[in-house]
């Protein structure tokens, strides 16, 4: 089987490449990312990697896996997406500063005759963070791509992330451990 990564993510990239696979990268443009209000947590990170998969079903050739993630940062089951700006960036890092939260990857393996979707979920507890560091990131990293405002491969992880409980690799976005176990499974 080929593998093929639908991603736009340099760290989703990084991560499947750690593994050793060969494999290619395809993605469209324009998916529809919405989901239903009822949804929380693990159901929405599933639901959109299920959907970004459906995205693709025409165009899977036989002999190719598709694999499409999501990642979803949730605080008191509120999800905090991609911030817009750098006012949101900082109001997302202020409400993690001093708390634990949780990252959901959702995760969609498709082929012609058969798809099967997990989905990791990691507890990421932030020290304090105070006005000037989070600024101070902000200004530096401009993390706009990154859920809940923040890559935690960045310097804000080195200095702010006081523990984890569950796959680090997960809140970069791609549990790889898990996927490795899934892909074994099917045979890769």
């Amino acid at each position: 089987m080929k593998l093929v990564l639908a991603s736009n993510s340099p760290r989703r990239r990084e991560l499947l490449a750690g593994l050793g696979y060969p494999y290619e990268v395809r993605v469209l443009e324009g998916i529809d990312e919405s989901y239903p209000e009822n949804l929380r947590g693990n159901e929405i990170a599933s639901y959109i990697s299920k959907a970004k998969a459906d995205a693709y079903k025409e165009l899977i050739a036989s002999d190719e896996l598709i694999i499409t993630a999501d990642t979803i940062v949730c605080l008191d089951e509120r999800v905090l997406g991609k911030p817009s700006d750098e006012a949101e960036a900082i109001s997302m890092l202020h409400s993690l500063s001093g708390r634990t939260h949780q990252v959901y990857t959702g995760v969609t393996l498709t082929t012609i005759q058969h798809q099967t979707s997990f989905v990791s979920c990691t507890d990421v507890t932030f020290a304090h963070l105070s006005d000037e560091e989070i600024q101070h990131y902000v200004s530096h990293f401009r993390p706009y791509d990154k859920a809940g405002g923040y890559g935690i491969q960045e310097w804000i992880g080195y200095v702010g992330v006081r523990r984890i409980e569950g796959s680090y690799f997960n809140v970069m976005g791609l549990p790889v451990q898990r996927l490795y176990t899934e892909l074994k499974r099917l045979g890769i």
